[in-house]
């Protein structure tokens, strides 16, 4: 195993070694994360409309724990497709006005899962650049050519539509909004050229299912482009405040996914009372329309506190604000700065960003306060005079 010692010593050396780090949820506090003994205002969760700690969500959760057990038992194709199932499904289809929906564990293995199920050898993938890992990876699976595209470079994916035009089958994918920056993704440009050379189009909606839309349908339904996309992935594990994912569309294609998804077929089932908690969260999410407000509100002053402050921060009103700062050891420092000065935000390293693009990500929840936010930009700002991030 010396060669391991050798290659985490390169890790060090440079910044990029991960560690684990043991936290706990604050009961009645979701905005706020414990570290020890320290409490900290969380600005690294996904939580994004609260909901983690809904009562509502874990009263149902409870209930389906007594009489549904601990465990499914055994993949959806055995036993462990339990009742729960089917009306979440339904529930999905009819919140995004298609014709059928389908639960998988988690948002990567949704993708890789799917994608590996729709192509093959013989086929192309086209992807943006900054495209979520799980997506990456499905890619691989599938054998498919991977076309990766410059983000969200539309003149670059047409080049590439030409060249490949020819090929079987032809998957464009991207996320809605993309995990480390919070921008969008042209999705009215890629269903125009989905349309133009004959291929499908994948829309991943992790970061903004529950957010976007009258009733937090995504940002396909909110542009409304819901019939251009023909796979609609998202996940239950951010705005949901709970765990899994689901795929919309057509019923021949869940008919198709069923028989083809091998992380389904071959995955125990998640618990029913996973399934309860989804189900239930998927009816706040629906009704709950001030969360969404307050989120807007809470991007919109913090990118303008931070910007006040020296720092250059992209527009946009989603709740992923990253602050770049470049050298991943500053990045590092940063980080643990702010965790003394009790903010809990985290410090993001390649290979998950591009090199030299080393940033702490933040993200916003609607249950932090505007006093909240204030003064978390003031620690903010002093932080990045004392390290160098902004100049006096």
């Amino acid at each position: 195993m010396y060669w391991m010692e050798k290659e985490l010593e390169l890790l060090t050396d440079a910044s990029l070694e991960r560690s684990l780090r043991t936290s706990h949820s604050v009961s009645g506090s979701p905005g706020y994360m414990l570290r020890g003994e320290q409490v900290l205002l969380n600005l690294s969760s996904n939580d994004y409309l609260g909901l983690s700690q809904h009562t509502a969500i874990l009263e149902v959760m409870r209930e389906a724990l007594l009489t549904e057990g601990a465990g499914s038992g055994a993949s959806r194709h055995v036993t462990g497709n339990r009742g729960p199932y089917s009306r979440l499904e339904e529930a999905l289809a009819d919140w995004q006005n298609c014709e059928a929906a389908l639960v998988l564990a988690n948002g990567y293995m949704a993708n890789s899962g799917v994608i590996s199920a729709l192509v093959g050898r013989g086929d192309v993938v086209f992807s943006d650049q900054f495209n979520h890992a799980s997506i990456v990876d499905g890619i691989g699976l599938s054998r498919a050519e991977h076309a990766r595209y410059r983000h969200n470079d539309m003149n670059h994916l047409r080049t590439l539509l030409e060249k490949y035009r020819d090929k079987r089958r032809k998957l464009i994918v991207t996320d809605a909004v993309f995990s480390m920056d919070g921008d969008q993704a042209p999705l009215r440009e890629l269903a125009a050229l989905k349309r133009e050379y004959g291929a499908m189009l994948m829309v991943d909606e992790a970061h903004s299912g529950g957010i976007y839309g009258g009733r937090g349908q995504g940002l396909c339904y909110e542009l409304g482009l819901k019939d251009d996309v023909d796979i609609h992935m998202g996940t239950f594990s951010k705005s949901f405040g709970v765990y899994g994912a689901y795929i919309c569309g057509s019923r021949t294609l869940i008919r198709w996914l069923v028989n083809k998804t091998r992380p389904l077929i071959y995955s125990t089932a998640l618990p029913p009372s996973i399934v309860a908690g989804i189900s239930k969260a998927l009816v706040l999410v629906q009704e709950e329309h001030w969360r969404r407000e307050r989120l807007y509100a809470a991007s919109r002053l913090f990118r303008s506190l931070l910007g006040e402050a020296g720092f250059n921060i992209s527009a946009g009103d989603s709740p992923i604000v990253p602050l770049i700062i470049g050298d991943n050891d500053t990045a590092l420092r940063f980080s643990g700065a702010l965790e003394e000065e009790g903010i809990a935000a985290i410090s993001i390293r390649p290979p998950t960003v591009p090199e030299g693009t080393a940033r702490i990500r933040f993200s916003l929840s609607a249950v932090h306060t505007n006093q909240e936010l204030a003064l978390a930009t003031a620690r903010i700002h002093s932080i990045g005079l004392r390290l160098g991030v902004l100049k006096s």
